[in-house]
């Protein structure tokens, strides 16, 4: 089993043999042909990369890299065989030719240069969300996906490959709610600090911890426990605050369903901005024109525990707002109200009688349903398709679109945008906001 798939096909070929997938059933039960397992490493394995690690469990897991040991010890034990770097740079430099696949969970500073590293490797790459920190890296993991296009990627936006998701684009299509005309969203984060100034404290580095390669790409500062291993989500050298850690999830069937494209008008409201961090709580207004046959539409997004008020024609005896972790969405339509989680799931009709009528004879699936983000990941590698939410196709430009919220936010003024290019027009920009510079040694 620790035979990698391309050797195994190289030496097949060197020997002129005709290759092909021994089935299962000539191999005994529960044993799966080397050519039939994907060799996987790992970058960022506690945390959020700990499911990355466990979605991958099926496959030969080969190499994990983390720059904190301790974070990643649950992996570690787990998975005693599998070879440890502090570097992926290191770990992708001399695994290369064993791997077929590479996951990249780090903090959101990282996406764009460890995913470019393993595309750029001829890897098949899979990026938790949102896809970058900034609209420049966004693009340029497009742009290489566009020119890898054998390569399948994936961002880790799991609702996109949930049933929930498919349901509500089958409600839409079949006319249940009408022409939408609203879509609002909030939450319940950020749930780290936010809307704070640089610590000035000094600290010294937790001896498991390599601060250098956690910084990466990003800025030279003293550690300090205000970013990590959990607080770095609200820095926007390091995150996206609130709106990158849920509108990857949210907006992602909106923009899929309704065919979002670029805004044409985007406004923020923030509590008190300071320059590092993401305000404590902010309301977002995105206004998207007329796109094919759907009219004009706007989406607001709330954070902080800003809620929306009542809408009209919300049942007087109905709970408002919902509550729960991490938030709610709510589609408003000419011809109804449609509620569901951030992640697409626990969709349903706020018209009781029409939830019943719902639930009794649901629309006809049209979107096939898959078994997980991870597993239709794996099997488009293996089929040589892509993925639902895939870089160029579908995550990136989603990923654009609730950016320039954050860029909103940061401006402080309202931003105007081309709707077919997503260029901003407004004057001023601070290129950084756009296109960081990274640190010597880091690139993309």
């Amino acid at each position: 089993m620790g035979v990698s798939r391309r050797n195994f096909v190289n030496t097949a070929a060197s020997a002129g043999l005709a290759f092909t997938i021994v089935p299962r059933h000539v191999l005994g039960r529960g044993y799966r042909a080397p050519s039939d397992t994907l060799n996987v490493a790992c970058i960022g394995v506690g945390g959020m990369g700990r499911n990355d690690v466990t979605g991958m469990s099926g496959e030969n897991l080969v190499a994990f890299a983390d720059v904190d040991w301790k974070n990643a010890e649950d992996a570690f034990k787990t998975y005693p065989k599998v070879k440890r770097y502090k570097d992926y740079r290191e770990m992708i430099d001399k695994e290369a030719k064993n791997l077929d696949a590479i996951t990249v969970s780090t903090p959101d500073h990282s996406h764009c240069a460890a995913a470019m590293l393993s595309m750029q490797a001829g890897k098949h790459t899979y990026c938790q969300k949102p896809l970058a920190r900034t609209i420049g890296e966004v693009r340029a993991m497009m742009a290489q996906a566009k020119a890898s296009p054998k390569l399948a990627t994936q961002m880790g936006n799991q609702g996109h490959a949930g049933a929930g998701t498919r349901l509500i684009r089958e409600i839409y299509e079949a006319g249940l709610i009408g022409t939408v005309k609203e879509v609002h969203y909030w939450t319940n984060r950020p749930i780290w600090p936010q809307g704070i100034d640089r610590p000035n404290e000094a600290f010294n580095v937790p001896p498991t911890l390599d601060w250098n390669l956690w910084l990466g790409p990003a800025p030279e500062r003293p550690y300090n426990p205000a970013y990590a291993p959990f607080r770095w989500r609200g820095w926007w050298d390091f995150g996206c605050g609130a709106l990158g850690d849920i509108a990857p999830h949210a907006m992602d069937a909106a923009y899929w369903t309704l065919d979002l494209g670029f805004p044409s008008h985007i406004v923020s409201e923030t509590s008190p901005l300071y320059t590092e961090s993401a305000p404590k709580m902010s309301r977002i207004v995105y206004d998207f024109p007329a796109r094919g046959k759907r009219p004009a539409l706007q989406v607001f997004w709330r954070d902080g525990g800003l809620t929306p008020a009542r809408p009209a024609g919300y049942p007087a005896d109905a709970m408002w707002p919902l509550g729960g972790d991490p938030g709610h969405q709510l589609w408003i339509g000419t011809e109804g109200m449609l509620v569901a989680d951030v992640y697409g799931d626990n969709v349903r009709l706020v018209d009781e009688k029409k939830n019943n009528d719902l639930k009794a004879h649901p629309p006809a699936q049209k979107y096939p349903r898959t078994e997980g983000v991870y597993k239709e990941w794996i099997a488009a590698i293996k089929g040589g398709t892509q993925p639902g939410s895939n870089f160029n196709g579908h995550a990136g430009p989603l990923t654009q679109m609730l950016l320039l919220g954050n860029f909103a936010v940061r401006m402080q003024e309202p931003i105007e945008l081309n709707t077919e290019t997503g260029e901003i027009r407004n004057a001023g920009v601070p290129p950084e906001y756009l296109k960081p510079e990274y640190r010597k040694g880091w690139s993309y």
